[in-house]
């Protein structure tokens, strides 16, 4: 492989780096809402091509645009073969009774009036215990589903439930990735990072949690919902074991990510002893295994509805989300190798004043960069790298920043259909959006913890609240501007 260093070239000016994304934009737009068609791969491959004649005219090579969207593409992998490991996880878990148990037991320890709040206090303790939302997602959230569909509530109600506690344990779990990320990249102490994301994150949390208890308090289970809830319960207890046994996968996975083994190998363990359990119990042959592993699990219980959910899974069932992941991620790294999204950044820099604007820019900048990258990752490092060196020149901590790109990264990945984190919790709940019906995205404004903390970090930008000043380690100030720093916050601000 040919190891020559890329040369650098000047940053594109602003006109010339935003074609590539408006037009992408716009594609992405005519396609999902004048054509009915929710299928943004060929309009995103079309914004890499565009990207790639862009950086041509700015002097760039091919094997520098092949670089860069590589680059990301290979930072990228592990999400991806944490894709192809949960479809494999999926529908094993369902053919040796795992999700099956989690769902009888759901059915029968849950009320239907708190089972949204309960699913999201639920999917926040065990994130917040592993340390990663999408195991937290492909396992617990699962199950969630099909215990809602029993009670017979919209599935787009339960994954915003889902969504919410599951990214919240992703966003302040000192276990998590993107946590030490967002710290590390804008220089501050992890466990620092977590305490100052707590004005935001538990008012967010409690208003999240305050409406699903409202909305599950106005459910009540009719004579209908109650039949269909009985046979859930007959139909799992006629074809599943529902003792210990299909116990074992979920409890492995989940001891493995509390002692930080990584996604793949835990995952991979736990789809192991699925299968075993599979066919220790229900002596399923090795083949039958493995198709299930490759094309999803299958079973007729009688039920329409219950079939339906149980019916899934297998490596096969993430190819339209691993593809749009190739495609978001190619045309990110583009942009990113040919400073398109760094031009972007820089006149945003230029034009913010003072601390409100400053604070407000970083957040709307990592909302921005997942929805036009389709990379977490770059959403935490690229505004947390530029915008360091601003905070401290205005005598604010970097903690006000590593906030600002958790909230607009890690909070928002899962709202963005096309980013890593959309496409995944779409690909593993069956949110699946065909022709016309576009009611499986309404999960999205339902996920309320994770659009409600960056509305409140803006809110607390403009107003001076809970924004730190730094400290004289971080500026290298002496005590003349120690004092000054403990000016109040509407000094600084404007």
């Amino acid at each position: 492989m040919n190891d020559e260093p890329i040369k650098q070239i000047a940053v594109p000016p602003l006109s010339l780096a935003l074609i590539p994304i408006i037009l992408t934009i716009g594609l992405l737009g005519l396609q999902i809402f004048y054509y009915d068609d929710f299928t943004p791969h060929i309009p995103l491959a079309i914004g890499f091509a565009i990207t790639a004649l862009v950086g041509w005219t700015q002097g760039y090579r091919w094997k520098d645009i092949e670089t860069g969207a590589f680059h990301v593409l290979h930072v990228a992998m592990p999400s991806i073969a944490t894709l192809i490991v949960v479809g494999m996880l999926v529908s094993t878990w369902i053919s040796s009774g795992t999700v099956p148990l989690l769902i009888y037991y759901g059915l029968e320890l849950i009320d239907p009036a708190w089972f949204l709040a309960a699913s999201m206090l639920l999917c926040s303790v065990v994130s917040l215990s592993i340390g990663t939302s999408w195991t937290t997602v492909g396992t617990i959230g699962l199950a969630l589903i099909g215990i809602g569909a029993a009670f017979g509530i919209p599935v787009y109600w339960t994954a915003g439930a889902v969504v919410s506690g599951a990214f919240f344990g992703d966003k302040v779990s000192p276990l998590s990735d993107t946590t030490n990320l967002a710290a590390a990249v804008t220089e501050t102490n992890v466990f620092d990072h977590i305490r100052n994301m707590m004005p935001t994150t538990i008012p967010a949390m409690l208003i999240a949690f305050t409406i699903y208890l409202f909305v599950g308090g106005q459910a009540t289970t009719d004579a209908a919902q109650l039949a269909q809830i009985a046979q859930f319960k007959e139909g799992l207890n006629a074809h599943f074991d529902l003792g210990f046994l299909p116990l074992i996968p979920l409890i492995a996975v989940m001891a493995l990510a509390f002692f930080k083994i990584s996604p793949i190998p835990a995952l991979f363990v736990g789809f192991v002893l699925g299968a075993a359990v599979a066919v220790i119990n229900y002596g399923y042959n090795l083949n039958e295994v493995l198709t299930f592993a490759h094309s999803g699990f299958k079973i007729s219980t009688g039920t329409a509805s219950l079939d339906s959910l149980l019916n899934r899974g297998g490596v096969s069932s993430m190819t339209w989300v691993v593809t749009l992941m190739m495609f978001a991620l190619a045309f990110g790294g583009a942009l990113e190798r040919t400073r398109c999204l760094e031009a972007v950044v820089g006149a945003i820099m230029r034009m913010t004043k003072g601390f409100r604007g400053l604070q407000t820019s970083a957040i709307l900048t990592s909302v921005a960069t997942n929805a036009v990258s389709g990379d977490v990752y770059l959403s935490i490092a690229l505004p947390g790298r530029m915008y360091g060196p601003e905070y401290s020149k205005l005598g604010y901590s970097r903690l006000n920043l590593s906030r600002a790109i958790e909230e607009g990264g890690t909070l928002v990945s899962p709202l963005i259909p096309w980013n890593a984190g959309g496409a995944f919790v779409m690909g593993t709940l069956g949110l699946t959006v065909v022709a016309g019906d576009y009611s499986a995205l309404l999960y999205i404004p339902l996920a309320f913890a994770c659009w409600l903390s960056p509305v409140i970090g803006i809110i607390y930008a403009q107003t001076g609240w809970f924004s730190k000043r730094a400290e004289p380690s971080e500026t290298g100030a002496g005590p003349n501007t120690q004092n000054n720093n403990r000016k109040s916050n509407a000094e600084g601000i404007a």
